[in-house]
């Protein structure tokens, strides 16, 4: 069983993730605020250099590998951002990187991996179908297989964000966090759970792919479709090691719709000026949703990326409907 990452492990990977990324800007919009009844401010990860928080884990996780697994090269599955990750810090590091993603995923997100250096292979129609294939080459092949979640690097590579959440808004009431996997929600709760355990933490997903929350809800790993037009969001499976975080931290869990997603796109680049894809604009949805109970608290927004593709922000600003899985 894979040990679960420690405060201590997220302020050593800090040290080495500083090194090459800037921290990213905790906001607060005063309109956004009037808007939802409480005090709101939006964690930009959408501001990394490949768009999303991933990158954070991405690069501590390559800074850690042994010379011989360096060697060997890393292969990983991804709907976009996780793979952005791994072929950054592959490009950071002189590692190669080869990315199984599903067919249809993100065009801007491919071209970005490629850019960097890394070999895209699509395979099957999800994330899952993907991650299945590039096991088995892993495998055959003798690649270093990075998983999306199941990895405690990644996990306490992403963590650095909430570390600049504490120190930016130590009197932080609640942080709402979109969850795929699990591995930006498991930073957070190894963060605050540590730090300040009175802070409420709140995942969120899509309920066209309902996986992870399903997970959490059984105390137990579930499979589910996947039928959103979030593929940061769009996992089958859940991941064990951020589930078991998950099951002991987080303190609430919520699902958003299509639509809700679809109106927090258009909420967040009118009232932020800030484009962001599907995943990073569930926070918001679910911000709305829970706007009562959120009433006059200090509240993070965790915009978790924004690699929206031109047909899905189309859509979202009232496109043709056939444009809301491109």
């Amino acid at each position: 069983m894979l040990q679960a990452p420690t405060f201590q492990d997220v302020l050593k990977a800090r040290q080495v993730v500083n090194r090459y990324l800037r921290p990213t800007a905790l906001h607060f919009y005063p309109a956004l605020s009037d808007l939802l009844g409480f005090h709101a401010y939006v964690k930009h990860e959408n501001h990394q250099p490949v768009g999303a928080f991933k990158v954070r884990g991405g690069v501590y996780l390559v800074s850690q590998m042994s010379e011989e697994e360096r060697q060997r090269g890393v292969i990983t599955a991804s709907t976009g951002n996780h793979g952005q990750s791994i072929a950054y810090a592959g490009w950071l590091f002189g590692v190669q990187a080869l990315i199984g993603v599903p067919e249809g995923a993100n065009p801007g997100k491919v071209a970005a991996m490629r850019a960097l250096g890394a070999e895209v292979r699509f395979h099957g129609p999800d994330f899952d179908a993907a991650r299945e294939y590039v096991e088995q080459l892993a495998a055959k092949e003798g690649y270093r297989y990075v998983h999306a979640g199941n990895e405690p690097h990644l996990i306490a590579g992403v963590g650095t964000y909430a570390l600049e959440i504490l120190e930016d808004l130590p009197d932080v009431e609640t942080i709402i966090v979109p969850v795929g996997g699990g591995s930006g929600a498991s930073g957070i709760c190894t963060v605050f759970k540590t730090a300040r355990p009175s802070v409420k933490v709140i995942g969120v997903q899509a309920a066209a792919a309902p996986a992870a929350y399903k997970s959490w809800k059984a105390k137990k790993l579930v499979q589910d479709r996947t039928e959103t037009f979030a593929e940061g969001l769009a996992t089958r499976t859940a991941f064990a090691l951020p589930q078991r975080i998950l099951w002991e931290h987080l303190d609430d869990f919520v699902l958003v719709s299509e639509e809700e997603m679809r109106r927090a796109i258009l909420l967040m680049l009118e009232k932020t000026h800030n484009l962001a894809e599907a995943a990073g604009a569930a926070s918001l949805a679910a911000a709305v949703k829970l706007k009562e109970q959120l009433a006059g608290r200090k509240v993070a927004l965790v915009l978790s990326g924004g690699n929206l593709s031109v047909d899905k922000l189309r859509w979202a600003l009232g496109g043709d409907a056939h444009d809301r899985t491109r």
